[in-house]
């Protein structure tokens, strides 16, 4: 047998079909929830979305076959790519819901700051594994400059969503990295304090409506609480098996709930009202099956690297579920996350198929020596 047939029969099959699962679900979804809308460019949502998971799938495949080592060389260049991006973005990029966050390259449209925290992650990977000797403290300045020149760039966009997912995955890899607990307690502890002043100091006007909506969505039902009304309205209608798919007469196709972002941000809404509670339980437990895996995977990992690097990738999928399911169900305020795999935002589907590409490439490699 050829090490690459090898390496093709020995990938972990559990993790790409659960991928696939969910990529395709996805798709489904998005045409669900845009079918009805009479423009074509709404309602190509669906096919654009098929070809990113296409795109993702070779994408996938590459990066799980080649041995996920090359992050020694590789995750710097990319890296600096994602921070000349953000600083391109910056001067030239597209505003959407307020946020100067999308830059337009050709017939490519993709978000910078998704490649900066994926190739952030393999930097904090390689660094963790490759430094595990200095100071703590050292250890941990370093890191946090690390993820600090990204997530100031996005900062300034300003894209707070995006800022808040470096938070637990920083954490995460900290933790696995063997930085003392003490720590991390006090960067907890520190971070808690500091929330109050910068709800009032650090946020835009209509951030700050977003965290009034959401402790209080009672004062302003018609203007910033009327999303996540309405998607509290559309997930419980759902019942227990939903209205069904293509259902008429809903909160999606009469645009009760925002139809410039029901196929990205409030996905889950979408999929509460037309599949219920079963399929929203049945979504969850697909999101479950893929992070056990991953942490599976993390647990047979052939180094600190892999390791690192998977824990990592698994962090930054969890912390995206729960953001972006979080706020369609009132547990977070609203922060404009998509949903891993689910929602339609191309190239994140691309960069998140990338990253369990090198979390297969862990599992695969698991027995080549260093």
């Amino acid at each position: 047998m050829t090490p690459f047939l090898r390496k093709l029969l020995g990938q972990n099959w559990l993790l790409l079909v659960t991928m696939l699962a969910l990529a395709i679900f996805g798709v489904v979804a998005i045409y669900s929830a845009t079918y009805m809308r009479g423009d074509s460019y709404t309602a190509d949502f669906w096919r654009k979305q098929a070809n990113w998971v296409v795109v993702g799938l070779f994408a996938f495949m590459i990066s799980s076959l080649i041995d996920y080592r090359w992050v020694r060389w590789g995750a710097l260049p990319m890296y600096l790519a994602g921070i000349f991006f953000l600083i391109l973005t910056h001067f030239i990029g597209q505003r959407v819901y307020g946020a100067r966050s999308w830059l337009h390259l050709g017939p490519i449209n993709f978000q910078p700051a998704q490649l900066a925290v994926v190739a952030g992650i393999m930097v904090l990977a390689l660094f963790l594994s490759q430094f595990r000797a200095i100071h703590p403290m050292l250890r941990l300045l370093l890191c946090g400059a690390i993820a600090g020149a990204p997530s100031l760039l996005v900062l300034m966009q300003p894209d707070l969503g995006e800022v808040i997912i470096w938070i637990p995955v920083l954490l995460a890899m900290l933790f696995v990295g063997g930085l003392p607990l003490r720590y991390l307690i006090c960067i907890i502890l520190i971070g808690l304090a500091f929330i109050p002043l910068a709800i009032n100091l650090g946020l835009k006007p209509y951030q700050q409506q977003r965290i009034v909506a959401f402790t209080h969505p009672e004062i302003d039902k018609q203007g910033s609480a009327w999303a996540i009304n309405q998607s509290l309205i559309a997930i419980g209608s759902g019942g227990w098996s939903g209205k069904g798919f293509k259902a008429p007469n809903t909160q999606i196709e009469l645009g009760f709930l925002p139809s410039t972002a029901v196929h990205n941000d409030y996905i889950f809404s979408a999929i509460g009202e037309q599949w219920g509670f079963v399929g929203g339980m049945l979504l969850i437990g697909a999101f479950t099956l893929l992070l056990l895996t991953c942490l599976f995977v993390a647990f047979f990992a052939g180094d600190q690297l892999g390791l690192l690097l998977v824990v990592g990738m698994a962090a930054l999928i969890f912390t995206h579920i729960f953001q972006n399911m979080g706020m369609t169900i009132a547990l977070v305020p609203i922060t404009g996350v998509p949903l891993p795999l689910i929602s339609y935002s191309g190239s994140f589907v691309l960069m998140i198929m990338f990253g369990l590409g090198l979390v297969n490439s862990v599992w695969i490699h698991r027995h080549v020596p260093a």
